[in-house]
């Protein structure tokens, strides 16, 4: 038992100093958003719920082998709020005035933001280009991974996506309800598991 034991930790020992790191994810991806009413800035968080996410790879040995090139499309019809009422409005007053029936992103650049300390977080910065009513704009977002959560977010101004039409539109229907202001800037994010196998925690 003692040889098998010791046999184990020598090929622990082994993997780690010849990068046997491995990195696993899933085929799967929550994608967020949260939008803004009124001129207090209140927030509306949602999510998106048909998404096809294509990854580089499910497994890799870094970040980068795992997402750079990963793609993303996104049924924009397909949502959820929390509140029914409210998704058949936004889907028909602001969704359905995009172009096209879908939002697509790809992950085109991804790097670390600083030295990573042992048993922290790690952080980041991924860029992500997104194509949405015809328009596609290169998008940073902050990631971070802790204890098997990879999370980003980001900010995108519905204007580079030339939606004025949309915003006005949504806007015109939930008038009163946003008291006259729906903002422009729309926070994004996604979130995926990954599982480290003799990995440095």
């Amino acid at each position: 038992m003692r040889k098998i034991i010791a046999s184990l930790l020598l090929f622990s020992t082994l993997s780690f100093a010849a990068g046997g790191c491995l990195l696993t994810q899933q085929k799967s991806l929550e994608v967020t958003w949260k939008a803004y009413k009124t001129l207090a800035k209140a927030g509306v968080t949602g999510k998106f719920t048909s998404v096809e996410y294509t990854p580089a790879s499910l497994e890799g040995k870094n970040f980068k082998e795992l997402f750079l090139g990963s793609k993303v499309k996104i049924d924009k019809s397909k949502i959820s709020t929390g509140n029914e009422g409210r998704d058949e409005t936004l889907v028909k007053m602001f969704f359905d005035k995009l172009k096209g029936n879908y939002i697509e992103a790809e992950i085109v650049e991804i790097k670390a933001t600083d030295k990573h300390e042992k048993g922290k977080p790690r952080k980041g910065i991924v860029k992500v280009k997104i194509t949405m009513n015809s328009k596609s704009v290169t998008i940073p977002m902050r990631y971070i991974y802790n204890k098997g959560d990879f999370s980003a977010k980001g900010v995108i101004d519905l204007f580079d996506f030339s939606a004025f039409k949309a915003l006005a539109s949504i806007n015109k229907a939930c008038f009163d309800l946003h008291e006259g202001k729906t903002w422009n800037d729309v926070e994004i994010g996604f979130h995926t598991k990954i599982v480290p196998t003799l990995c440095e925690r």
